[in-house]
């Protein structure tokens, strides 16, 4: 019967890594499907960032309370998932409590720790739970999370919430167990919470007891492969992905705007035409701005797939909060859509077959020109995404590939053409103001 389990485990277990792992490769193709961009200077600079951003949450103490709230809930994901290694060598080799004979006391320590982070994650996924749909804070319960979005955040909590009972469940079978002196249930001690629980089940037969911790095991580590596989279909692949993100953040001023290189030579070949390259030749034609995901840099890809969907993007946008179509938050959620689709499309016909769409299908024009590039959105996500790229390319590529403005803008473009400055007088006039105030 030991074997038959064994076997098993073993079998489950290959299936969910390699199932994850294909799932990941796709999402890491997709990511380089957008241009390159080179962000590997300055790494000292970078590390700091992944430890203060991602590791660290640096950002989402600015309101402390849900700070420390989700940090238990990220400390307990990454902590007690440690116990997990145990859990499945004892699966892979037969055995229980593996670890327990080697680290002695250390053993209880590590374990009566996981339990506390465990009650901390299901106090703080309640909190949670009870935020988004009892209380509805307003970031929650905007429609840009209408419909898979908002059932989405709520599933991984009640996970969470499932997993950490799991835990606590088999923990307290098991000390239960000890205390009847099972064959097999070695002497750990008393654990802080499940110490407290197992007095409640003494009434229960030892076959009883056995069948509770096997199954609460056996479900506690399904659910976690489960949970794995999910990630690459969530918001929260957010969990892998934050540390990359933050590590690739661009380090510039984030008021800064990149200058279009192409844009600069034609200024140059206007002034100096013998730079120019000679005409006609095998050149592709320039292209301003992005049009589709393969125009944005792979930064920017690799943003839309670490978008927390926490909203704090939108909450801080003054287009957002002024009752303007634009949403931070659904700029990125939309360059995700768009980016499974054109992944899907390539998966479908071994390379990518015009489907007539763009990110101009997601997007729109209004969206884009409520944006005052104010850059309150990117100084407010707590991992190191930046909508504005995004939205300063879909801008330039509308107004230098398709001379789609307002005109109100045309106005102001032809000014600075023919007078150096957005307002309509001539250059030889700038100074009369002085003389006014004379």
């Amino acid at each position: 019967m030991q074997i038959v389990q064994q076997i098993l485990f073993i079998a489950v277990s290959a299936f969910a890594i390699l199932l994850f792992a294909k799932n990941i490769g796709i999402i890491r193709r997709n990511i380089f499907l957008g241009k390159e961009e080179d962000l590997s200077d300055n790494p000292s600079k970078r590390w700091k960032n992944m430890l203060l951003l991602a590791f660290g949450q640096k950002k989402m103490f600015r309101n402390p309370l849900v700070a420390v709230l989700h940090f238990i809930v990220y400390a307990g994901f990454v902590i007690i998932n440690l116990e997990v290694l145990e859990i499945v060598l004892d699966g892979i080799l037969g055995t229980h409590r593996l670890f327990l004979p080697y680290i002695g006391g250390l053993y209880s320590f590590l374990i009566n720790s996981f339990e506390l982070l465990a009650l901390g994650v299901l106090v703080a996924c309640v909190v949670f739970l009870i935020r988004r749909n009892v209380i509805k804070i307003k970031r929650f319960i905007s429609k840009d999370l209408d419909g898979w979005p908002k059932s989405d955040a709520n599933y991984i909590l009640i996970t969470e919430i499932v997993l950490m009972t799991l835990f606590l469940t088999m923990n307290s079978a098991d000390r239960a167990l000890q205390l009847q002196g099972a064959a097999h249930y070695h002497e750990t001690g008393n654990f802080v919470i499940s110490g407290i629980l197992a007095p409640m089940m003494d009434g229960l037969s030892s076959s009883t007891l056995i069948g509770i911790e096997r199954g609460a095991w056996w479900l506690h580590i399904i659910g976690i492969f489960a949970f794995l596989n999910y990630l690459p279909y969530s918001k929260h692949l957010h969990i892998l992905l934050a540390f990359p993100n933050a590590y690739y953040a661009r380090l510039e001023n984030i008021g800064k705007m990149d200058n279009m290189g192409n844009v600069q030579n034609e200024v140059k070949y206007m002034m100096q035409p013998e730079l120019a390259p000679p005409a006609g030749g095998d050149a592709a034609p320039m292209k301003f701005g992005a049009k589709d995901v393969f125009d944005l840099s792979w930064k920017s890809l690799l943003d839309s797939y670490s978008c927390t969907e926490c909203g704090r993007c939108s909450a801080a946008c003054p287009a957002t909060q002024t009752g303007k179509l634009l949403s931070p938050r659904k700029i990125m959620m939309d360059t995700r859509d768009r980016l499974e689709e054109v992944g899907k499309n390539i998966r479908s016909n071994g390379e990518f077959k015009d489907d007539g769409k763009n990110l101009f299908s997601h997007i729109t024009v209004e969206e884009l020109r409520a944006c005052t590039t104010c850059n309150a959105c990117v100084q407010e996500c707590p991992v190191s995404i930046s909508p504005l790229d995004i939205i300063l390319e879909l801008r330039r590529s509308l107004i230098m590939e398709d001379s789609n403005a307002p005109q109100e803008w045309n106005v102001m473009f032809s000014n600075i053409e023919n007078n150096f400055a957005p307002w309509k007088f001539s250059p030889d006039d700038r100074d009369k103001w002085v003389e006014e105030m004379k």
